[in-house]
């Protein structure tokens, strides 16, 4: 992390390493672009309805990329609808069979999840590049430490940071060797600690831009508990251009997590940010429930901005404060509403809701509007 004590608080800057920059489609990756958030379909790819409307379903929650498996001939044919069908950039999932990622690039994938050294020979692979490079493919090589090659294996005993950073390079000499430079690479684990380990050696390595996550995290509270820590030790560091949360859960749940650990850090905001008590007997009104009904009632605010929602006066007035709306429990049925860090009135808890979500979406109304005046005035 960065000293720079020209920031305005310099103890929450964080200094992102210095990656290229590679396209997914029209999605930079690396350089100075956004951090990107991505998720994989669970549907068989086959089923080109269901694997559609998976896709549309992380489109509206924010996916920036998502990975399609192609295991099979049937994937990478129905893989041409699906690309025609969907807003994001695809990636197409991958494994051995060099043929498929032909017919992936050749069906509209903008990125190939492949290992160079995996599909066989080097006719093979000049053929997959060769490919990626006529349809405007990049690619990403995956190192997960659950498949690493037999040989690394009996080189270092076990999977180490060393074995999985010593596999990811030898598959980018490959595509070096084939004056191949469009790509990103992923060293993950299941462990936290090895991931955060590989990470931190292959981002002294290399300069690509780096696929960040905890391979098999887990199901959504404990896969989301390990892929924060890891995640945001990383990120924290500056290592990181685009990153998948792995659940085993539904997939529109790893993009709000990804999206939440990158708020969380101020490295990306979408949505409304909610900082809420966990309430104690000073609340004046149910700020658990409140809280449950309010996130539902804003998910479809895609601004940044902030919300407090806070049960009591101990804190609440303070927090207000710093946040865009906010409302304060008090006494006798009623609590203080804020706006920009200014009481606006006193609310009945009773209104409450409704009250809080009209002015968010009025707040998120005028925000959009400033944005959009900024954009013009720059043109």
């Amino acid at each position: 992390m960065s000293a720079d004590h020209s920031h305005i608080r310099p103890w929450r800057h964080i200094e992102r390493r210095k990656s290229r920059r590679i396209m997914v489609g029209a999605v930079p990756v690396g350089g100075d672009a956004p951090i990107t958030v991505q998720s994989m379909t669970n549907t068989p790819t086959s089923d080109a309805a269901a694997t559609i409307d998976q896709i549309r379903q992380l489109e509206e929650a924010g996916a920036d990329i998502v990975r399609v498996s192609c295991p099979d001939e049937e994937s990478t044919a129905a893989f041409r609808t699906i690309a025609r069908e969907v807003r994001v950039p695809l990636v197409a999932d991958i494994h051995f069979h060099y043929r498929r990622g032909i017919e992936a690039a050749q069906a509209g994938a903008a990125c190939l999840r492949i290992n160079p050294g995996n599909i066989g020979s080097s006719d093979r692979v000049r053929e997959v590049v060769q490919a990626a490079k006529d349809h405007g493919c990049s690619m990403r090589i995956g190192v997960n430490a659950g498949s690493l090659e037999k040989e690394l294996l009996e080189k270092y005993g076990e999977p180490c940071p060393e074995a999985m950073v010593e596999s990811a390079l030898n598959h980018a000499r490959i595509l070096q060797d084939h004056d191949f430079h469009e790509f990103k690479i992923s060293v993950k684990a299941s462990d936290p600690f090895l991931t955060v380990a590989a990470y931190h050696q292959l981002a002294d390595a290399i300069d690509c831009p780096l696929h960040v996550g905890v391979t098999e995290a887990g199901p959504l509270r404990t896969g989301t508990i390990k892929s924060s820590i890891a995640m945001g030790n990383l990120l924290w560091a500056g290592i990181g251009d685009t990153i998948r949360v792995s659940l085993a859960a539904d997939p529109v749940e790893e993009i709000k997590v990804g999206f939440d650990i990158l708020k969380s850090l101020g490295l990306r905001h979408r949505g409304v940010n909610i900082i809420a008590c966990p309430s104690c007997a000073r609340q004046g009104f149910d700020v658990i429930k409140t809280v449950g009904i309010l996130e539902e009632r804003l998910a479809h605010v895609t601004t940044p901005m902030s919300l407090s929602i806070i049960g009591c006066v101990v804190n609440g007035p303070g927090e207000a404060l710093y946040t865009d709306v906010g409302f304060t429990g008090g006494g006798a049925g009623s609590g203080m509403m804020y706006l920009n860090g200014a009481i606006a009135r006193k609310l009945a808890n009773a209104d409450m809701v409704e009250e809080i979500v009209d002015m968010v979406e009025r707040k998120a109304a005028e925000l959009d509007a400033a944005r959009a005046a900024e954009k013009v005035a720059a043109e």
